[in-house]
């Protein structure tokens, strides 16, 4: 009997055989379906026969989770320690971190947490040195740092293991929606031309993958791969950006070079040993979480202006009582704001109201 790995490499290798032109693409489209779909039934068997094995586990702290992920010795340590009050042990060889280090970074109110892992190598995805472990805290941050130093310069090889671990960076999902239906067939409405992909293709692509009845409706040209991250449904949308360490080891010339290497991709050079470059990264990796600062007014006082509360951009009203206490929610009556989101100084808002940088916001309760 063939068992689900043997099923996953076999697709994988006839996929791999498989020339992509137009007459082979349906076939392979049909090809990577099923190979998700088995994907998604071995990450479940695996889950469930998970024992005491080597995992990582890290409680989130602070407004937002960031990452660092480079292949070993290329400095996260070294960076950890310069922006964090953290202490992750450094040295010149291989492999010096071999658990994660979580470090607190302060920076315009705003508290960041930095996590130090293990550096992945090639094939990392598929577990080679602790990849998949490493890589499962990955998928948990709110940014990413691919970082490198201006000897190692493989990007692509630390972006393709993500992706094959289901991380997309600096990318969206596609907009796609599936509703299966018990009965009646597949429906595809697609309400953009599609040139990448047929309507024929989506549809044998969902039925490969399980759904047989059921709408499709694609709003976006989409691609087989972004179909398939579609129907696997557990992919995650990560910003990431290059932080590109020891530029004090190199001149100028050099330096530009390697940026010039690693086009399209926004890079941060810095030297973490040196703290060249850091408050740049900082103000970068700030920038990147898209906080705003939301300023509290207590009923009948003055606003806190010294030390505002920090959220995401696009947060409610509602989002920021949460963010605050649980219980705040339930006894909310209404808020005023004063700021950009509001219409007038003082407006009285609800908890959907979105809010936006710098507003200041006094919260009512039921009980005064």
């Amino acid at each position: 009997m063939v068992t689900i790995d043997e099923h996953v490499r076999a697709i994988e290798d006839e996929i791999a055989r498989t020339q992509y032109n137009k007459h082979t693409q349906h076939h392979i489209g049909k090809l990577k379906a099923k190979l998700a779909r088995l994907k998604d039934d071995q990450e479940k068997r695996a889950a469930k026969g998970k024992g005491g094995g080597v995992s990582y586990a890290v409680r989130k702290s602070g407004n937002a989770t960031i990452g660092l992920v480079g292949f070993p010795s290329t400095g996260k340590s070294t960076l950890l320690n310069a922006i964090t009050a953290a202490s992750s042990e450094v040295a010149a060889y291989d492999f010096t971190t071999l658990e994660v280090i979580p470090g607190l970074l302060e920076y315009k109110g705003a508290r960041i947490q930095v996590l130090d892992m293990p550096g992945i190598i090639r094939g990392a995805s598929k577990g080679r040195g602790r990849g998949r472990e490493v890589i499962s805290v990955a998928r948990v941050c709110d940014l990413v740092l691919l970082m490198v130093d201006v000897f190692e310069t493989n990007v692509p090889v630390l972006a393709d293991e993500l992706y094959s671990a289901g991380i997309r960076l600096n990318s969206k999902p596609a907009d796609v929606v599936i509703k299966k239906r018990m009965r009646g067939g597949l429906t595809i409405n697609a309400t953009v031309p599609l040139k990448k992909i047929s309507e024929e293709m989506i549809s044998d692509m969902v039925r490969e993958f399980g759904f047989l009845s059921g709408d499709v409706v694609v709003r976006q040209d989409i691609t087989q791969d972004d179909l398939v991250d579609v129907l696997a449904a557990n992919r995650v949308y990560i910003p990431a950006f290059v932080v590109l360490n020891k530029i004090d080891l190199v001149g100028g010339d050099y330096l530009r070079e390697v940026e010039k290497r690693l086009g399209g991709w926004r890079v941060v050079p810095i030297s973490a040993a040196k703290g060249e470059g850091l408050n740049r990264l900082k103000e970068e990796i700030y920038q990147s979480l898209k906080f705003i600062r939301i300023y509290l007014k207590p009923h009948g006082k003055e606003a806190d202006l010294v030390e505002p509360l920090i959220v995401k951009n696009g947060s409610t009203v509602g989002m920021v009582c949460d963010s605050i206490h649980r219980d705040i929610r339930q006894k909310f009556r209404f808020a005023n704001v004063w700021g950009r989101s509001a219409t007038h100084p003082g407006q009285r808002v609800g908890l959907e109201h979105v809010l936006e940088d710098e507003d200041i916001l006094t919260l009512v309760s039921r009980h005064g």
